[in-house]
C-alpha cells in the first residue's frame, strides 16, 4: 500500500501562514518546531501539512484539493465569515467547487462527491 501522509509547503512568513490554514480552512496545530521555523498541521483525516519559513518564497502554482460534505455550503458559510474567494462554486477543468488562495498564493480548491457526480457529468 503507499498513501500520502505529510506535505511540506514553504511559506514567507510562519506566523501569518499558520493562523491563515487554522482560521481559514479548519487546519488544527500538530506540533511547532521553532528552531526550523516549521509548523506541523493535521487535516482530522490523518494528513499532515508541514509549513516552513523560507527566504523568497514565490507563488508556484501549486494547487490543494480539500474534500467537504457539502461544497455550496461551506462556501456559503465560509462566505458569511468573511474568507475571501477566487471564485465561487462553478464547473472547473478539475470538477466542480471553489477555489481561493493561501497568503502565499497556494490554491486551495474544495469539492465534494456529490457535486461531482451531479454537477459534472
Amino acid at each position: 500500500m503507499m498513501k500520502l501522509d505529510h506535505l511540506n509547503l514553504p511559506v514567507s512568513n510562519l506566523e501569518r501562514s499558520r493562523d491563515w490554514w487554522v482560521e481559514t480552512l479548519g487546519l488544527k496545530v500538530e506540533f511547532e518546531v521553532p528552531n526550523t521555523r516549521t509548523v506541523a498541521l493535521n487535516d482530522g483525516e490523518g494528513f499532515a501539512i508541514f509549513l516552513q519559513e523560507k527566504p523568497n518564497v514565490a507563488f508556484n502554482g501549486v494547487a490543494l484539493w480539500f474534500q467537504v460534505d457539502d461544497v455550496d455550503a461551506t462556501h456559503a458559510a465560509w462566505t458569511a465569515r468573511g474568507v475571501r474567494f477566487n471564485h465561487g462554486p462553478q464547473k472547473n477543468f478539475w470538477g466542480y467547487g471553489p477555489e481561493l488562495a493561501d497568503p502565499d498564493g497556494y490554491l486551495i480548491r474544495l469539492w465534494d462527491e456529490r457535486s461531482m457526480a451531479e454537477k459534472i457529468a
